[in-house]
């Protein structure tokens, strides 16, 4: 149970402070983006919100935060499939928590008349770039195959120990550098399914892309990693 609560309060800090950026300090005041924070700030938001949990709860569960982080350390041999279930749960149910309370924050806005996209992830349309579902596809894929393969090395036995929160977070601000123009990016279906249970756009239609395409990508990049490395551990 401590291990699933660390989870949830892991996920929970993730999408607040993550999204919890994006929506309410990316463009401030106004889209002119005079004191907002932007693409590099929420960024660094996402890579700042792992590193600090990774350190903190790390040491209780892990520090998954992601069913795809959940499901590419079990192909890599890290982690026991009877755990997937209670991890992916706990997961996102944070995220649906932080989203929540992110909804009651930006809804207490003087002239509120809606959430919009709020920081949800999508493709065509619903994507920053208006990037097409193959292209949102391909991302989603190659940067959580990225991540997992940063994962597995940074907490890989021959690695120095202490340091993986670090290469971790910042993997993430890259990953977020990269790709926010293209699918917002996602890289984890709980932060995805969080924020697109209170979007006013079809984000729900597109959440499934959200859930494959990170899972696969996780999974390839574990795997990869077990091969380049010869991992058995």
């Amino acid at each position: 149970m401590n291990k699933l609560l660390a989870e949830f309060i892991g996920t929970f800090w993730l999408v607040l402070g993550g999204c919890g950026s994006a929506a309410l300090a990316a463009a401030f005041p106004e889209a002119s983006n005079t004191l907002g924070i932007g693409f590099v700030g929420v960024s660094f938001a996402f890579g700042l919100t792992v590193l600090t949990m990774a350190y903190t709860v790390g040491p209780i569960s892990g520090g998954h935060f992601n069913p795809a982080v959940t499901f590419g350390l079990w192909a890599g041999g890290r982690f026991a499939s009877k755990d997937i279930a209670g991890y992916v749960i706990a997961q996102v149910l944070g995220a649906i928590a932080a989203s929540a309370i992110l909804f009651l924050i930006v809804s207490g806005k003087a002239g509120f008349t809606g959430v919009g996209g709020f920081a949800s992830n999508g493709f065509g349309d619903l994507s920053p770039g208006k990037f097409s579902m193959m292209s949102a596809l391909i991302t989603e894929v190659v940067m959580t195959a990225a991540f997992l393969f940063i994962i597995m090395g940074a907490t890989h036995k021959d690695t120095p120990a202490g340091f993986a929160p670090i290469a971790i977070g910042l993997a993430l601000t890259l990953i977020h550098l990269i790709s926010i123009p293209v699918t917002n990016t996602s890289v984890n279906p709980a932060r995805s399914t969080g924020v697109a249970l209170f979007a006013q756009t079809a984000a729900l239609s597109q959440l499934w892309l959200f859930w494959v395409a990170p899972i696969v990508g996780g999974i390839l990049g574990a795997v990869l990693f077990r091969v380049v490395k010869s991992d058995k551990a």
